[in-house]
Order: structure tokens, then sequence, then C-alpha cells
């Protein structure tokens, strides 16, 4: 449909709970292409509804040839409707993260490396994946969104905080 504005930090609906979805109707499947179109244009490796104005329960992802993340596994194209995660145990990694309403900045942030994702697919298909690594932080963060928090409430030290270009040496990319 069309690429659209992305919310950044600070506006109020990114701090808000989204709204659970009801209908998998056309309204649905025009706010999956507005993000999908969205999330390319920027080269993002995922998007949330709340970002582009839309309190709704929905988050898109993908890995495959993003010059981005050159580096990691690809992640399948992915809608997610009223997403539910559950942790695999309670081990953790730090990993640098971006965000398309946080642009220019990374944190170093924890999340859990092993996690149960759940949830439909816009035509109401379930959705049930066990994933690890960089596929379950993706999933993380943008489920975030869902629930008003961006990662930067998420990084424990703020010294692992700041500028792309000024931590350019510590870098190790990881989702937008």
């Amino acid at each position: 449909m069309a690429v659209q504005r992305v919310l950044k930090m600070g506006e109020p609906l990114l701090r808000q709970v989204a709204s659970p979805v009801t209908s998998f109707d056309a309204e649905l499947a025009a706010l999956v292409s507005d993000m999908d179109d969205t999330m390319r244009a920027l080269t993002g490796a995922g998007i949330a509804a709340p970002q582009i104005g839309v309190s709704a329960r929905v988050v898109i992802f993908e890995l495959k040839d993003n010059p981005r993340y050159p580096h990691l596994a690809p992640v399948p194209y992915t809608v997610l409707v009223n997403p539910v995660i559950t942790p695999l145990g309670e081990e953790q990694e730090e990993g640098w993260e971006g965000c398309l309403s946080v642009p220019g900045m990374r944190g170093l942030v924890p999340r859990f490396r092993r996690l149960r994702y759940r949830g439909f697919d816009a035509q109401r298909a379930p959705i049930d994946r066990t994933v690890e690594g960089f596929h379950a932080r993706v999933v993380q963060h943008e489920v975030d969104h869902l629930d008003g928090i961006l990662f930067p409430q998420r990084v424990r030290d703020l010294r692992n905080f700041g500028f792309e270009d000024a931590l350019i040496d510590q870098l190790t990319p990881m989702p937008d």
C-alpha cells in the first residue's frame, strides 16, 4: 500500500499497550501491507503496528539478504498477530539493538536466548514456533513494542547506549 511515517521515541502511542486484533479482514491486510512497505523501505528487520501509528497487536519481521545484517542466519518472513511469547529457560544473552523509532542509536540489550512464540498470521492460521538466537531477539524486540516498551528501557548500563556512529567499534549489528 504505502510507506508510513515511523513514530519516534517520546510519542505517546509508543508507550501504550496495543489493542488485540479481533478482525482478520481487509483492514488488517492493509495494515500489514503498510508495515511491510515501511520496513523494507527503511531496511529494517522488523516493525510493529504502533510504530506506524496503529494500536494493534501486529508485528512483522524477516531477515533475508539484508545488507545491514549480512552475517546473520535468515529469519523467515512472518506476520504475527496477537503474539504470546514464552521464554524457554533462564539463559539470556546481550546483543546490540537499534530501532526504527530510535534512529541512529544502539544499545546492548539482554534477551532470552530461546523462546516459544504463538499467535496467528494475517489469515488467522495459527503460528507456533520455538526459536533461538537472533530470531528470538527480533521477536522479543518487536513484541516489546506491543507492550509500550522500547529497547533503551532494557539497556542495563547506559555506558552501552549511544549514537551508532560513536559506538561503531563496539557494534555487532542487531535488529531494528
